[in-house]
């Protein structure tokens, strides 16, 4: 069969089933991406969510016996939410990232990659892929880097031309030797914007991240946030937009391509003191559509508690104190003991120490102190 027929056969099919940009890469080993990641596992600078295994993570043949290529992918979804609704003094909200409105990402690119693989089987028998979305053991842009789909930012993303950043990306193993695709060039140049906006100093330097001081993966921890992130997650509920929003190539790049992204502005900017009660069956009604729903309430709720404490919010501290009180979960205890406390809720003292008297758990112990602290010290600054 003529592969060069059989690529250019596959990119009109990926434009005809909604995919944005097609790229092609060799499989060969991701050599400069082997040596960066064993510089980040020894600065500890990983998230944990990762593939351990390096070489998996950039040997395709590992993962494809015989691997020839690889096929990358990029769908572009909405910059801005049409109708999003606002906060008020008393019925703040929380933001979820633009990378989790709409359906979830997950989803809706694996079902491309699947027809593209069907599209592939029907031209030849000898077929063999494997599709993988991030949560796969290859990286995503180093795939797309190498297909041509982008360059890799100083923000750790990548950049298309079209769309700037807000892109999904996704890629398929092939055993077929498609031609490859050339790399971009490195646009960036001297910007530093989205290195020095970044709020905790993930970006170590471009090109370069902590994913442990990362906003983005911050929110997705299940345990008590440190403190020294908590005045700077402000409402967001999970991810962050920060260094894609400061980046000049993505101004004014705003693409409504596919329904199934649209954000529902109810779910992806929810109103904050209804999520500190909300049930699991109704969290997975509401959430459960969205990439952002993946780790369940828990994180969803410490957010919301940071984000009202962000706020200030005085007319959430009867529901702080419930949970305080009556939450089965340190974290969520803990959580809203610090943030009554960082309110000024004064007036909630006695039920600190209530609560520090009953406590078992010495870490929301540990916040129920601090919480008082802060409490005792409004009161006597107002005295």
């Amino acid at each position: 069969m003529d592969v060069t027929k059989l690529k250019q056969e596959v990119i009109e099919y990926a434009h005809q089933i909604g995919i944005d940009k097609i790229g092609f890469a060799s499989a060969d080993t991701f050599e400069s991406l082997k040596q960066r990641l064993i510089t980040q596992q020894a600065l500890q600078y990983e998230s944990g969510f990762e593939e351990r295994d390096i070489e998996k993570r950039t040997n395709p043949d590992l993962l494809l016996p015989k691997a020839r290529s690889i096929i990358a992918i990029a769908l572009a979804y909405p910059s801005k939410m049409k109708n999003a609704p606002r906060g008020t003094r008393t019925d703040r909200r929380g933001i979820f990232c633009r990378a989790s409105w709409g359906k979830d990402y997950h989803h809706v690119l694996r079902e491309k990659l699947s027809k593209l693989e069907e599209y592939l089987r029907e031209k030849r028998e000898d077929i063999r892929t494997k599709s993988m979305v991030d949560t796969g053991e290859l990286s995503d842009r180093a795939v797309a880097e190498r297909a041509g789909i982008g360059w890799s930012g100083k923000n750790c993303a990548i950049i298309t031309p079209e769309f700037g950043s807000y892109v999904y990306l996704g890629e398929m193993i092939t055993n077929i030797p498609f031609e490859p695709d050339t790399p971009i060039e490195d646009k960036c140049g001297t910007c530093n914007k989205c290195v020095d906006v970044c709020p905790t100093g993930a970006l170590i330097q471009g090109g370069q991240l902590n994913a442990k001081r990362c906003i983005a993966f911050l929110t997705q921890t299940k345990g008590f946030l440190p403190e020294e992130f908590r005045s700077k997650i402000g409402n967001r509920l999970y991810g962050c937009d920060t260094c894609q929003t400061i980046c000049p190539e993505n101004k004014g790049k705003d693409f409504h391509l596919h329904p199934e992204m649209e954000p529902d502005p109810e779910v992806v900017k929810p109103r904050l003191k209804p999520l500190l009660t909300i049930s699991n069956r109704e969290f997975k009604e509401k959430f459960g559509d969205i990439s952002g729903s993946w780790r369940g309430k828990k994180p969803i709720q410490r957010n919301s508690i940071i984000a009202l404490a962000h706020y200030k919010d005085i007319t959430a501290l009867p529901e702080l104190a419930s949970l305080l009180k009556n939450d089965p979960r340190p974290v969520i205890r803990g959580t809203a003991a610090w943030a009554i406390g960082k309110i000024g809720g004064e007036d909630y003292t006695n039920q600190l120490n209530e609560a520090w008297m009953a406590e078992g758990d010495e870490e929301a112990k540990k916040e129920i102190e601090k919480g008082l602290k802060m409490a005792m010290n409004t009161k006597s600054s107002q005295s």
